[in-house]
């Protein structure tokens, strides 16, 4: 999958998407995403990936992240960051890996 944009850090991607009207963010709850602002939960199937970006921290591997810009079937668009590597919660890696990832 090809990136559309270089992002340095994190908050540069999140600016990005948002302005690009990933408006929406998505937390891993209870196997599904959950969106507070809509009060809507997603299974896998009803997601898609269409980026994602990495970041890997400078002087503290905590700082491993990644953010993911995410559609759902109806329309909402928003993001879910995380981490990646060591500190990656494995249940979350899990459901992220049944998300389709398309192309723009």
């Amino acid at each position: 999958m090809s990136s559309p944009k270089n992002y340095r850090n994190l908050l540069e991607a999140v600016d990005g998407l948002r302005s690009r009207g990933y408006d929406y963010d998505f937390n891993y709850e209870n196997a599904c995403l959950f969106c507070d602002k809509i009060g809507e939960k997603f299974t896998a199937s009803d997601l898609k990936i269409t980026e994602y970006y990495r970041f890997e921290g400078m002087s503290d591997p905590e700082d491993n992240s990644v953010i993911y810009a995410i559609e759902s079937k109806d329309g909402h668009k928003g993001i879910m960051i995380d981490a990646y590597g060591p500190y990656a919660d494995e249940h979350k890696n899990a459901f992220i890996s049944n998300i389709e990832v398309v192309e723009n």
